[in-house]
């Protein structure tokens, strides 16, 4: 992979790109100030210095969601493995804030998350559900910051197709552990927790994988 700084190392106008940048990142810190103080109550996001507000979802993506919450959330509290949230828990990554479709922060981590908190520390997993308007950054931007920012494991979930795609974070960037519209889905960073494909599609296989968490 090309530097890109490489070339800038070599300019004799080093100093005033160095200056430029920095008044970018101070102008985009005061902008990301702003943004969290009107959060309440609104889905967005901060995304190289935009606001991105999202726009309602259709019931595909929604149940999808709920389905999946539903299976991770109960098999984190049942062995007390640290906390799952969804949609509205805002990320914080070096540069940009996301709001995961959800995200489970482990022991270590969630012993930080208070009843006041209102920005979260980045996931050990993250689950994004994808939507026309979202496929570019869920694939794009969230794929490259989730993985700089140590994300162990993150789900990129296509309600339309049923298919789930399962990626690890191996050193610095992300490898494809699983690809599939059928099978089961064990994730590695969830310790324990497995689940068929289907249930995050269909309602009665997840109320059967829901059964099968409560009676293990």
């Amino acid at each position: 992979m090309t530097d890109p700084v490489a070339p800038l190392l070599d300019s004799p106008a080093l100093p005033a790109h160095v200056a430029r940048l920095q008044r970018v990142l101070d102008d985009e810190a005061d902008r990301r100030d702003t943004f969290r103080d009107s959060l309440e109550g609104e889905k967005a996001e901060f995304i190289n210095g935009e606001i991105i507000m999202h726009s309602p979802a259709r019931d595909a993506h929604t149940a999808t969601v709920g389905r999946l919450f539903r299976l991770l959330s109960t098999y984190a509290e049942l062995h007390s493995l640290g906390v799952v949230r969804f949609e509205k828990a805002l990320v914080e990554m070096t540069r940009n804030d996301y709001e995961p479709d959800i995200c489970f922060f482990g022991r270590e981590t969630a012993e930080g998350i208070r009843a006041r908190t209102l920005v979260y520390p980045p996931p050990d997993l993250a689950v994004e559900v994808l939507s026309t308007s979202t496929e570019r950054r869920d694939r794009g931007i969230k794929f490259e910051d989730y993985a700089a920012h140590g994300v162990g494991e993150y789900w990129i979930v296509d309600a339309d197709t049923q298919m789930v795609e399962q990626y690890l974070l191996d050193g610095d960037t992300y490898r494809l552990a699983l690809k599939s519209d059928t099978g089961e889905l064990s994730s590695q960073v969830v310790e324990g927790f497995t689940t068929p494909v289907r249930a995050a599609f269909d309602d009665d296989a997840n109320l059967s994988a829901l059964r099968a968490l409560l009676a293990a």
